[in-house]
């Protein structure tokens, strides 16, 4: 292995935590959202309301993932 390549250490002590924080920060990005499709565009409209089902979407998989790791904690 060269001077430039080094591998990280798995360190998930605080994977709960920073997903916890990722779930809030879409919830903000979809409020916000609201405000901005109120001036918006038809078009821009439908852009973002693509882009917040994608968000829900991704709720949904990151609500997942931090029960998984609380349990993954646990042992």
């Amino acid at each position: 292995m060269d001077n430039n390549t080094r591998t990280n250490p798995d360190n998930r002590e605080d994977n709960v935590e920073r997903l916890q924080e990722a779930v809030q920060n879409t919830i903000e990005n979809i409020e916000a959202s609201h405000d901005t499709m109120e001036m918006a565009s038809e078009k821009d409209r439908a852009l973002i309301e693509k882009k917040n089902k994608k968000r829900e979407e991704s709720l949904g998989g990151m609500r997942q993932e931090i029960m998984d790791e609380a349990r993954n904690q646990k042992k």
